[in-house]
């Protein structure tokens, strides 16, 4: 019985390393300004994921949306263990908001086809909303389960997960296909040396494209020739842009996003005086009296 499972990771900007020339002056993410990682907690989707496939002999297909190099974490995921990998790449996705990113992808979903999961990792870190995968279940008209930590069991007729809740646990039973947004409960495989040296070359038309006209030449029979010697070899990343999946253009990208960042600040914590305490007895009884003098204490 064969199983198809879709994974949604994203490109995000390395927050641990920010600056004020984080955001445009539109309130966009100005993502050149920042190095460029992959997300962690879809770290953690990816690899239950790769578990699901070796459990179920599924096929893992691997979808993001972002700008032409975001191709870099498809490659990852590659790596890890996913099978195919789709790119959805526009300049009308800019600026996407939560609810246009979520519309976006479930045209992407439909566009990939009949699928049993879908898993997201529970949040991004360069927006920590965690909406895109319970907006993602909607658009779609799926059931969702948040804060996975585990699957138990997968059926065609349903998946019963472990989800993490204040104090505990509890297990779910929800019938398939589904979505389900996965918590940093597990380790995420390393990369694998075979599956790197396999899929080191895997590229998409852009980049296809991009070492013929670096090479100074394009010859489009040969572009045809080589795009399908990486699609017969698996080293074929799928691109795809607003049209190709039938996208809204009024519901995508800035047009489509309602929500507005007003301003970013850079808050910076200086100390403010302080005063050498002894460590002795004398010290320490010094300071009791000026904490109850002060009625910090008592």
């Amino acid at each position: 019985m064969s199983y198809t499972i879709i994974v949604f990771v994203k490109q995000v900007p390395d927050t641990q390393n920010i600056t004020g020339d984080a955001m445009k002056p539109d309130g966009t993410v100005n993502r050149a300004a920042l190095p460029a990682i992959f997300n962690p907690e879809d770290l953690n989707a990816l690899e239950l994921g790769i578990q699901l496939k070796e459990r179920y002999n599924a096929k893992l297909v691997v979808g993001t949306m972002g700008p032409p190099n975001a191709s870099e974490v498809l490659r990852e995921s590659l790596y890890r263990g996913a099978d195919e990998a789709v790119l959805l790449t526009d300049r009308a996705f800019a600026g996407a908001d939560t609810l246009a990113t979520s519309y976006a992808l479930s045209c992407c979903a439909n566009k990939i086809g009949k699928f049993d999961l879908i898993l997201c990792g529970r949040q991004a870190i360069d927006g920590d909303t965690a909406q895109v995968g319970p907006q993602l279940a909607e658009k779609l008209g799926l059931p969702q389960i948040s804060y996975v930590e585990e699957v138990e069991e997968l059926t065609k007729k349903k998946v019963r997960a472990k989800r993490a809740i204040e104090g505990g646990y509890e297990i779910v039973d929800c019938p398939v296909p589904a979505l389900m947004t996965v918590v940093a409960a597990n380790v995420p495989r390393p990369a694998n040396a075979k599956n790197i040296m396999k899929f080191k070359k895997a590229m998409t038309r852009s980049e296809l494209h991009k070492a013929h006209s670096d090479a100074d030449y394009t010859d489009a029979e040969a572009l045809v020739v080589e795009e399908a010697a990486l699609k017969e070899k698996g080293l074929w990343i799928q691109e795809l842009t607003a049209e190709d999946v039938g996208a809204d253009i009024e519901r995508i990208g800035l047009k489509g996003s309602p929500t507005k960042v007003k301003k970013i600040q850079s808050v910076v914590l200086t100390g403010a005086d302080f005063k050498n305490i002894d460590p002795t007895e004398v010290g320490v009884n010094s300071l009791i009296h000026e904490l109850i003098e002060d009625h910090t204490l008592g």
